[in-house]
């Protein structure tokens, strides 16, 4: 049965590819294909427009739609390889797509391939030929949180968030949400919806109450976030110079797309799947880190002590120092920046006040993710240089402090 659906998928696919190819709305009489599908069949608008989408690519992409059409792939993994394919990664060299192609074909292939496992391949191949380009997992840019009341007195919910966001969410709600038999053992009847609806009622409860999230296996929630030691200490300024090489430069791309298997430069959160390396490194800059060595096959050898790399009173002392985010011209207050490490843990910078600096979210993946750069001044402040793109000169700046004469706030102070 799954393989005659595999079959009258693709041919729906193929059909509405036709559809939106020849006919117009004076023939269908919608303004779009999407727009008809869904009106003439039970497919949600949203499906009828992933229909279409898929349809259009693999007109594009025939290796993609013999595989499709042949059962091999699932509907979901064609369309995150035709998105791959449409829009590929700035670094990648035309010449590299039939090889990038063919890697994700095999990653997506049979009835054991898995979501996590294509996104995995496409996260590498995006390492690889690395551009400024900002995975559309991990852009902030793009969240948005709907919290309406209904006009019977409830409040409905929809939004879309990144993946970073995604993996609190889903890590606080953990606890909250799983099964949760009675006490005669009957099993819990609830369906998922439910109860993640009243896991996130019963978290927001504590968080009001508490300020805390309780312990779930012996810990109190924490996000989990899995990476290579020899990625997570590359020198950032050498990843953003080998990230803005002109495409043309082989060398930027010394790993074979056709065998990923090796290929790191990821990391990995556990219900999100693959996360860049800078999200991975901006994440560290103020969390709890515990070490893990792992041998040549990936096996756990040992577990290192976990270790808070801002401790509370460092806070304390940054917001009095930094007032806020310390970069110019921000407003942010304390209370929604993050600790960042001037010289990274990971490199063997220290925790202390004169290695670190408070920043917003916005501000502190700028650091990680462009070629600004700050350090700790003569007064103890933090001095920001600006890259030759945005300040050919590179003057220092610095934000001015509240109750400091200008001369004492300047970067000829600092």
């Amino acid at each position: 049965m799954s393989a005659k659906i595999a079959v009258w998928e693709a041919q729906r696919v193929a059909v509405v590819a036709e559809v939106e190819r020849r006919c117009t709305r004076e023939d269908h009489g919608f303004a779009s294909t999407k727009g008809w599908l869904s009106s003439v069949t039970v497919v949600s608008p949203g499906a009828a427009g992933r229909i279409v989408e898929l349809g259009a690519g693999l007109a594009e992409h025939p290796a993609v739609a013999e595989a499709f059409d042949e059962g091999r792939i699932a509907f979901e993994h064609a369309l995150l390889i035709v998105r791959f394919c449409t829009k590929p990664p700035k670094g990648m060299p035309a010449e590299a797509l039939p090889g990038c192609v063919a890697a994700l074909l095999a990653a997506a292939d049979g009835p054991l391939a898995r979501t996590d496992g294509v996104r995995t391949a496409i996260a590498k191949l995006e390492a690889i030929f690395e551009s400024d380009d900002q995975p559309a997992s991990e852009d902030t840019d793009r969240n948005e949180l709907y919290v309406s009341k209904t006009l019977n007195g409830r409040v409905a919910i929809r939004g879309d968030v990144d993946a970073v966001t995604g993996e609190m969410l889903l890590t606080a709600l953990s606890k909250y949400s799983a099964p949760q038999p009675a006490s005669e053992g009957t099993p819990d009847a609830r369906p998922p919806r439910q109860r993640r609806a009243d896991g996130l009622a019963q978290l927001l409860s504590m968080l009001l109450a508490f300020g805390e999230l309780g312990v779930e296996g012996g810990e109190r929630p924490h996000l989990s976030v899995h990476v290579h030691a020899r990625d997570l200490c590359q020198d950032r300024r050498e990843e953003y110079a080998r990230r803005t090489r002109p495409a043309d430069n082989t060398d930027a791309h010394p790993a074979d797309p056709a065998d990923l298997a090796e290929v790191r430069g990821i990391a990995w959160s556990p219900w999100m799947g693959p996360l860049t390396v800078n999200t991975a490194r901006l994440l560290g800059c103020d969390a709890n880190v515990t070490a893990i060595v792992l041998d040549e096959h990936g096996a756990p050898l040992s577990v290192g002590r976990t270790h808070r790399t801002v401790t509370r009173a460092q806070r304390t002392a940054l917001a009095a120092r930094d007032g806020g985010c310390a970069f110019p011209g921000c407003g942010a207050t304390a209370a929604w920046c993050e600790g960042h490490h001037i010289r990274h843990w990971a490199d063997g910078g220290p925790t202390d006040l004169d290695n670190l600096v408070l920043l917003c979210g916005t501000h502190h993946r700028l650091l990680h993710t462009t070629d600004w750069e700050v350090t700790i001044g003569k007064t103890r402040h933090p001095v920001f240089t600006p890259p030759a793109s945005v300040d050919p000169a590179r003057e220092p700046i610095r934000k001015p402090i509240p109750g400091r004469s200008r001369s004492e706030g300047s970067p000829a102070a600092a």
